[in-house]
């Protein structure tokens, strides 16, 4: 039996720039009017252009849920089971396939929240779609970007998600807790991200997301080309 679980207590964080739900919104509407290219595991890795657009992939998308906690917004994410067959025990966020059935990615991130944490659509406001994200292990993920009403209940589906908790967006979107690390990967060296929170390992995929939206929506060009 799935048990209940009310989102996680909420994180402490401070910074001076504003990590509001609602600065959230404005970037997103200020800077993914154009989603662009598609970016992914290769975006770390130079060279392997070539063998990632020559792979098929299946199409998913994830949602990327901003949950408005006032001053200090939160991303909601998840830890998978143990027991799954792909990125098991990984932290990731809510998502999965897009079935044929699904009206896009959208509709898709809203289903797949709902099936495995119990995330009510009514509390999720959609922002729009970032950048697709090319994976080594053969998807083309649409990360669908939202901001959650606080007052949600969850629901944590057994045979998918372990856990669910937050982790404050101040942190995800602080370049000073982006770690780069490597391992040895099909013969050659792969470059990733990790964002190690209190007892969470944010690596892989999920980092992955989180570095190219931190680059997309809170790097400041001019700041960084005068460093």
């Amino acid at each position: 039996m799935a048990r209940a679980a009310k989102a996680g207590e909420r994180p402490q964080a401070s910074s001076p720039q504003d990590f509001s739900a609602a600065d959230f919104r404005r970037r997103v509407a200020d800077r993914l009017a154009d989603r662009g290219e598609a970016v992914g595991d290769h975006s770390f890795n130079p060279g392997w252009d070539a063998v990632f657009r020559e792979m098929k992939r299946r199409p998913a998308a994830v949602l990327v849920p901003v949950v408005d906690r006032g001053a200090e917004a939160t991303i909601l994410l998840t830890r998978r089971t143990a027991t799954l067959r792909s990125h098991a025990g990984q932290i990731a966020f809510p998502g999965g396939g897009i079935d044929a059935t699904d009206e896009g990615p959208e509709a898709a991130a809203l289903r797949e929240a709902q099936e495995e944490i119990g995330l009510s659509p009514e509390f999720v406001e959609p922002l729009g779609l970032a950048a697709d994200y090319l994976t080594g292990s053969g998807y083309r993920i649409a990360p669908v970007l939202a901001v959650v009403r606080p007052g949600f209940t969850l629901t944590l589906n057994p045979d998918e998600v372990a856990d669910v908790f937050e982790v404050p967006l101040s942190f995800l979107m602080n370049p000073a807790n982006h770690r780069r690390n490597s391992r040895e990967w099909q013969g050659m060296t792969r470059f990733f991200f990790e964002m190690p929170y209190r007892d969470w390992h944010i690596w892989g995929i999920t980092a992955g997301i989180l570095r190219i939206l931190y680059e997309r929506l809170y790097l400041d060009p001019e700041a960084e080309s005068s460093s």
